[in-house]
């Protein structure tokens, strides 16, 4: 399965300016408060109407970003109803929830999440699509069971790069979520996902990369002064606008991937990244696998 070449050491900013540690922990409080009191809440909130229930769902999702002590900015607008293929580029946990925010949807997801603390019950409970990576012959199941959910009305999120980059690098957008688009005869959104330090510096403090362990990131993203997340929405790629999923996950990809990022044939490695030879050609090559 796919894997990208970013990992801590190599890619991740150090947080130079930090906040004060009594502030990184009341944030980090924050943050499982609130994560903590949307679950609690889930029951609850799944009898009442759509309409609404989707409205508090993205307001909570937009809390956890903010209790985290990042900023949102957010341009463009998904369609409220409809079956819909949300992709974006992949760089953290924060990502999460930015999309659910656009608009709340099944998420396909690594089946190791599940094993997450918090994490896992939040993904598990907003009815994701969980996938074996290494289970490649589960594939054409999975794609149908994201199709039935688009030929429902529902919407489905998918990161196409099938694994976290720092943030400077990009990796190529995989083919098979976008068949279950072509099948559903759905349409697609790509969405592109940017952090960055307030006075316009990327930051790849929020990335979760490598070895990196999700308590560890956490506490990186609370800990770091003046961070904003930006959500650009593309345009939507209706029903027909491509005639196959190698065409429609390139238009998908062009919205969604950074215009300064240096796109290699296989993996579009950014020159910020120190990468070691052999990884680089382990990614180059499985970046030209087809799924």
């Amino acid at each position: 399965m796919p894997s990208a070449p970013c990992t801590p050491g190599a890619c991740v900013d150090s947080v130079r300016a930090v906040a004060a540690v009594p502030r990184a922990v009341l944030r980090l409080v924050s943050l499982l408060v609130v994560v903590a009191t949307g679950i609690a809440l889930i029951p609850a909130v799944a009898r009442i109407p759509a309409g609404l229930r989707d409205r508090l769902i993205r307001r909570w999702c937009r809390t956890i970003v903010r209790a985290a002590g990042v900023r949102l900015r957010t341009t463009g607008a998904a369609p409220p109803t409809g079956g819909l293929l949300l992709v974006a580029n992949h760089i953290s946990w924060l990502d999460i929830p930015l999309l659910a925010a656009v608009r709340p949807a099944r998420m396909l997801a690594k089946a190791e999440i599940r094993q997450w603390p918090v994490a896992g019950a939040l993904t598990a409970s907003s009815g994701a699509l969980f996938i074996d990576r290494d289970r490649l012959r589960a594939l054409p199941e999975t794609v149908g069971r994201i199709a039935r959910s688009l030929r429902a009305g529902g919407a489905v999120v998918v990161f196409p790069e099938g694994s976290t980059w720092c943030g400077r690098a990009q990796g190529r957008f995989r083919r098979a979520a976008f068949q279950a688009a072509l099948d559903a005869d759905a349409a697609v959104q790509p969405v592109r996902l940017h952090y960055r330090h307030d006075g316009g510096a990327v930051s790849t403090a929020p990335a979760f990369v490598g070895s990196d362990s999700l308590l560890t990131s956490v506490w990186r993203v609370v800990s770091a002064r003046d961070l904003v997340a930006e959500v650009r929405v593309g345009p939507v790629l209706p029903p027909g606008s491509a005639p196959d999923r190698r065409t429609l996950a390139r238009a998908a990809e062009t919205v969604a991937v950074h215009p300064g990022c240096a796109v290699h044939p296989g993996c579009a490695v950014h020159s910020g990244c120190a990468v070691h030879p052999v990884t680089r050609a382990r990614v180059h090559t499985e970046a030209h696998a087809h799924l």
